[in-house]
């Protein structure tokens, strides 16, 4: 199944978009005709370009406003169509997208269509080359991909054919399944973009804010069903408008899209193992159970004063490792590593950035079966040699150079923490049980393409994006998690510096984990705890609390008692949550403290406004609480 890319999707001048899509992993390129008539070289010599980068022009697109006009304006349109037939020679192309018509002096009319499409296709089949019809879903007469294809059907041309956007069909929210009774070789070609649902003008909406497949709201993977229940087995192509792609990074863009369209055939082949995709060849997503380490790169007095930290938040120093000057923090079923090493990746990052959190594991059914499945989706394989002692973990390049090692409990890996570290003294705690959820702060631009770095790889869900306010600006935030909530990663996306995630990213040079979430049964009993062992909270205001009493019917003496220990309450139709951060450490990073009822979903968003406002005010008065170097 060959894999493409419109180039008109990523940034850049043509030979680096053809670079950039060749090092993704792509089969080929549709050459838009804006990237052609742009570039200086010939057609002949960006055709030889093309193939020397590995790749196959798949389509050379777009020719407009052809069909149906009256004369002489239809002659006219048949003479640019023999011009365009001799550049695709030239560029060693053999098919031409041809998109509905938008001309105000087009006449419509199916049959008069179709005899323009088949005259077109006998001069097409002079020269062995082919046309594709596509409904623009603004088009003035073709707008639903049902008429195009009646339009091909009645040409009856062996070289006309129809093309296919899920845009222009999902976009006008026109059932896909439609699709399933047009013949796989009367499809000629297949194009793929998803898009956030957006009620706005649809030339507008699909010129700005397209994306790729998994990155939206639409159903490409019910639309692509549909295609493969035809029996289709041409090219599939991603055509996306995007600011942000435009803009972007070519190399990044170019990776996202052909990540998300492997995992988007993979997808269609395990829902119909009969077909021929690619499934196979690449395992399921695996569902994340949670975190099962976080790992801090840090040196010297950053590093004792990390585990002072963590001493106050109840943690013990419960194992050395063998041959590292890497220790073991636990309590209950957290797990938290202070690396100290000068070398390798933890060594990297502190020279980087300072003490911040370099490695993550992730707890899952099969660690080799994600490590295969992430290879598939060209995502960066970690590879390290392990040292006498030591297990070969499966790991991946993650957030800001930072590294996912994935774990399970299968006799390859055993028991890591047995193997390869020595118990020291035992974790007694404060009733912290778990990590609920790591903060994740990226660049805006960003996030897109780390939402779908989790929804590829792993069986996670994301929630729609919501506006977080800073006084100081807007951070979008959205939630990437497993169906069970077990596993749960907030993306947070600043635009910038002046936000406290915007800061965040700027003192410490791009670290990716902003705060982390530990959860509890008791918060109260917990927050006790921790205020004797010296562990200091961030404070709220007295308004917070005269605010709460107004919006929810607490009792009077819980909002006493919360008030003395600085914590939050949010509550929806299912449950009561409950929250207290730690004074933010270093450059921004922060811990906070969870208690949620099984029926609470969220994550007190409600309350960030305040707690912004609360860090930045102690950052203000105080001096952030830094660890010093």
């Amino acid at each position: 199944m060959k894999t493409s890319i419109a180039t008109v999707s990523i940034s850049g001048n043509l030979s680096e978009k053809l670079t950039a899509i060749a090092a993704a992993g792509f089969d080929g390129i549709e050459i838009f005709e804006q990237d052609f008539i742009a570039d200086a070289a010939s057609p002949k010599e960006i055709g030889a370009m093309v193939r020397d980068h590995g790749l196959d022009i798949t389509l050379f697109q777009p020719f407009r406003d052809f069909e149906a006009l009256p004369e002489p304006l239809r002659a006219k349109a048949f003479d640019r169509a023999e011009r365009k037939f001799d550049v695709m020679q030239e560029l060693g192309v053999s098919l031409l997208l041809i998109c509905s018509s938008v001309h105000p002096k087009s006449l419509g009319g199916i049959e008069r269509t179709a005899h323009d499409l088949f005259e077109l296709g006998e001069r097409a089949a002079k020269r062995g080359l082919f046309v594709g019809y596509e409904a623009l879903c603004w088009g003035r007469h073709i707008n639903d991909h049902r008429d195009a294809w009646e339009v091909v059907r009645r040409a009856d041309h062996p070289n006309i054919g129809v093309i296919l956007d899920s845009f222009h069909t999902l976009g006008r929210q026109i059932s896909p399944d439609s699709i399933r009774s047009i013949p796989g070789d009367k499809i000629f070609f297949v194009q793929l973009a998803d898009a956030p649902m957006i009620e706005m003008d649809l030339l507008y909406w699909s010129r700005h804010f397209r994306n790729m497949p998994g990155e939206g709201d639409l159903d490409v993977l019910g639309f692509t069903q549909a295609i493969a229940a035809t029996g289709y087995s041409g090219p599939y192509s991603l055509e996306i408008f995007n600011d942000y792609f435009r803009g972007g990074n070519p190399t990044t863009v170019a990776q996202d899209g052909y990540r998300s369209l492997v995992a988007l055939l993979s997808d269609v082949g395990h829902a119909q193992p009969d077909s021929m995709y690619p499934a196979p060849h690449i395992p399921a997503r695996s569902r994340p159970d949670g975190i099962s380490f976080i790992e801090f790169a840090s040196r010297g007095k950053e590093a004792k004063a990390l585990a002072k930290q963590f001493s106050t938040l109840g943690f013990a120093n419960v194992g050395t490792h063998v041959n590292k000057e890497l220790n073991l923090w636990q309590q209950g079923n957290i797990r938290i590593l202070i690396n100290e090493e000068t070398t390798g990746h933890a060594g990297a990052t502190w020279n980087a950035r300072g003490t911040c959190v370099c490695d993550l594991g992730i707890g899952v059914s099969d660690a080799q079966s994600v490590a295969t499945r992430a290879e598939a989706l060209g995502i960066d394989i970690h590879r390290s040699s392990p040292a006498p002692g030591e297990l070969s973990i499966p790991a991946v390049r993650g957030l800001s150079g930072s590294i996912l090692h994935f774990t399970d409990e299968t006799p390859d890996l055993g028991d890591v923490w047995q193997v390869e570290f020595k118990a020291k003294e035992n974790a007694k705690g404060v009733g912290l049980t778990r990590v609920d959820h790591v903060g994740v702060t990226v660049n805006f631009e960003d996030m897109l393409s780390w939402s779908l770095f989790f929804t590829t790889l792993l069986d996670v869900e994301k929630s729609p994006i919501i506006d977080v306010i800073d006084p100081d600006g807007i951070v979008r935030s959205q939630v990437v998690q497993s169906a069970d909530g077990g596993f749960k990663i907030t993306l947070n996306g600043a635009d910038t510096h002046r936000t406290l995630a915007g800061s965040f990213l700027s003192e410490t040079f791009g670290a990716s984990v902003q705060h982390i979430a530990l959860a509890t049964e008791d918060i109260f009993e917990t927050m006790r705890a921790l205020g004797e062992s010296g562990f200091a909270t961030l404070a709220i205001p007295t308004n917070y609390y005269d605010d709460l009493a107004a919006r929810f019917n607490l009792p009077d003496e819980l909002l006493i008692r919360m008030k003395s220990l600085n914590i939050l309450y949010d509550e929806d139709t299912g449950g009561t949550f409950f929250q207290c951060y730690s004074q933010v450490i270093g450059s921004g990073f922060f811990f906070e403290i969870i208690q949620r009822s099984d029926g609470y979903t969220g994550f007190g968003a409600p309350n960030a406004p305040f707690r912004i406002a609360a860090q930045k005010r102690e950052s203000q008065t105080k001096g952030l609480p830094r660890i010093s170097r």
